[in-house]
């Protein structure tokens, strides 16, 4: 039988489609464990809960990326309400907020609308919550506000910050992943790949990460015409 030509980037795409099916699996069975045991609130439980959470977000950006690179990805832009994509964060990360003890709050006015794909940045901002939320003490806030032809999506939280190698220090287009002994920088990477999608006339979405959150620690803006 002859050798038949492998399409790499369609292969790995494949196998992190069944690995994701398989995570899906476990995520359920420690619902089940965690709902079953009377220490569920443990920090054993929440550390687990927040890695499986953490590996599916892996998966779902390498996906992303590789449609992406495959020109099989399409944004589906409309107009939505600032404050519902910072109430949808907020509920996805309920149960790790509470486990955690961690106040989140939301700084938005209710007429403050965006032009962009609900999905796909509810995922990147929820993705950033979610590194947050490994780093923060005890707080987070995520916030949305009008800055000249832009609408910027602000996560601050109380930690210690970002790691030099992660600060943009100014307005950037794009980033590379970093790699660092606890980050690879692919969240950062995918947040920015998909800000920069977004675009209207001459303007292109953009991300900027900093330590001047208004709590003391890491400061993530996400930027869309």
């Amino acid at each position: 039988m002859p050798d038949m030509p492998i399409n790499f980037p369609t292969l790995v795409a494949s196998s992190i489609h069944d690995i994701k099916n398989s995570l899906s699996t476990v995520r359920e069975l420690i619902s089940q464990i965690t709902a079953n045991q009377q220490n569920s609130s443990s920090p054993e439980f929440t550390q687990l809960e927040l890695e499986t959470v953490k590996m599916n977000n892996h998966l779902i950006q390498l996906l992303e990326l590789y449609k992406i690179d495959s020109d099989k990805f399409n944004l589906m832009i409309d107009e939505y309400s600032a404050l519902d994509i910072l109430q949808e964060i907020e509920a996805q990360h309920a149960p790790t907020l509470q486990l955690n003890n961690i106040n989140l709050t939301i700084k938005c006015s209710d007429d403050l609308y965006c032009y962009c794909d609900y999905r796909h940045i509810c995922n990147a901002l929820s993705n950033i919550v979610n590194n947050a939320l490994r780093y923060t003490n005890t707080q987070i806030c995520i916030s949305a506000y009008k800055e000249k032809q832009y609408i910027v999506f602000c996560v601050e939280d109380d930690g210690q910050g970002y790691l030099e190698q992660i600060l943009s220090g100014n307005s950037i287009q794009t980033v590379s992943p970093v790699n660092t002994p606890n980050n690879t920088g692919l969240g950062i990477h995918f947040v920015a790949t998909i800000a920069s999608l977004h675009t209207a006339k001459d303007d292109k979405g953009f991300i900027t990460t900093d330590n001047n959150s208004s709590l003391g620690g890491a400061r993530f803006c996400l930027f869309l015409p």
